[in-house]
């Protein structure tokens, strides 16, 4: 057959109408199959996509959402009293809030000249020539003034640099960590909202007066079963969640996600839509030179004229909170496309069975003799008459007798 021919054929056979034949065939095996795939095809879009992924429902993803923290707390330290001022960054609240653990305090910091610390690179000299006049190494703490000085109380001797006096490295107090922090509170205020279905909620309990609010919010705690609509976290609280030690915290500082996450169905009652909280560590911690998480700040001041400061590093505990919502209410048109979804992947299950049928079963070609018809084969007989009656009948073909199975 040559290549027009095929194409010939081609091109005449895709003008051919197909229309499905009814067969029935009693053949027990056959029919568990078919029965047992059509019961798991309406398991799957009864159970998983209608009831679990509520496939009747409309849904939103992406809700605005606002946050406002506030860390509570008093500790105290020798005999000072640290309040909120001193340990918690930023103080007017946002979705990231940090308290201060532990700090490194270096005083009376005064801009002048003295010696930079060994371990920055080329910092060591014997003499003036192997220090470099204006010379500025960004690894290091200033600018150098060409002259080779003892390092403060130590034999040894390295470049002298023009930068606040003392160094850090040099004379920074380390002071003891606020093992108390463990008792204080952050206040996590959420307001979700989501526009699609003008829905807005929040986690915290309504109360019949503002002061009764306030009551309530002053002494109560979270807790996943007795109080889900209180905002109050202990720090310890989080720490446990997120399967951190709080020594560990106080020594190196950390990040942790608070995950506020919203889940609503609004064809039900409005109390049922709540939050749900999930904390986890956001740092690398485990066996870094850089581990934890710290950042330096400065109180300057005046003494005798000159200005001065004094510098601090904090070791803290950041917490990140993180808001993801999903809201769903009933439409009619997902109801409708996943319905029709579901009846058309029922069909399926007669794929199948052909398959099995065909090409298992059919040892004889019984089945697909009856099951494919092609008029082209029957011969046609002359019409005797201009107009002809066709009745329409039941085309079924029974192959429960005379098929060998």
């Amino acid at each position: 057959m040559g290549l027009c021919e095929c194409l010939k054929e081609y091109f005449l056979g895709f003008w051919d109408y197909e229309t499905p034949k009814v067969m029935i065939v009693k053949n027990k095996t056959l029919g568990v199959i078919y029965r047992g795939v059509q019961f798991l095809v309406l398991t799957y879009f009864v159970w998983y996509v209608f009831i679990s992924e509520k496939a009747y429902q409309d849904s939103e993803t992406r809700p605005e959402s606002s946050v406002y923290t506030r860390m509570k707390g008093t500790v105290v330290q020798g005999d000072h009293i640290l309040d909120t001022v001193e340990y918690a960054r930023p103080s007017e609240g946002g979705d990231v809030v940090s308290t201060i653990l532990r700090r490194e305090v270096t005083y009376n910091q005064r801009q002048g000249a003295c010696a930079e610390h060994f371990s920055v690179a080329n910092a060591n000299c014997t003499k003036d020539s192997d220090c470099i006049a204006g010379e500025v190494d960004f690894a290091g703490h200033g600018r150098r003034t060409g002259r080779c000085i003892p390092y403060y109380n130590y034999t040894f001797k390295t470049c002298e640099i023009q930068t606040w006096c003392p160094i850090e490295e040099y004379a920074a107090v380390r002071e003891p960590p606020l093992v108390e922090a463990i008792n204080f509170t952050v206040f996590i205020r959420n307001s979700i909202h989501f526009p699609k279905f003008k829905a807005l909620r929040g986690n915290i309990k309504e109360a019949s007066n503002k002061r009764n609010r306030q009551k309530y919010l002053s002494k109560c705690l979270y807790d996943e079963v007795k109080e889900p609509y209180c905002p109050n976290f202990r720090l310890g609280y989080i720490a446990d969640q997120a399967r951190e030690k709080f020594s560990d915290l106080c020594s190196t500082g950390g990040v942790i996600g608070v995950f506020i996450n919203w889940k609503c169905n609004l064809d039900l009652d409005p109390s049922k839509c709540k939050p749900t909280y999930s904390f986890r560590p956001l740092d690398l911690r485990k066996d870094l030179p850089s581990s934890g998480f710290y950042y330096r700040f400065a109180k300057y001041y005046s003494k005798h004229g000159v200005q001065s400061r004094t510098l601090i590093k904090a070791y803290s505990i950041r917490l990140d909170v993180i808001v993801h919502g999903h809201a769903g209410k009933f439409s009619l048109i997902p109801t409708i496309i996943n319905t029709v979804t579901a009846m058309t992947s029922v069909g399926i299950c007669s794929l199948i069975c052909d398959w099995i049928m065909l090409t298992f079963i059919d040892k004889n070609e019984v089945y697909s003799d009856r099951k494919f018809d092609d008029s082209s084969k029957v011969p046609i007989k002359p019409i005797s008459t201009e107009f002809t009656i066709v009745s329409y009948g039941s085309n079924h073909s029974d192959l429960s007798e005379g098929v060998p199975l």
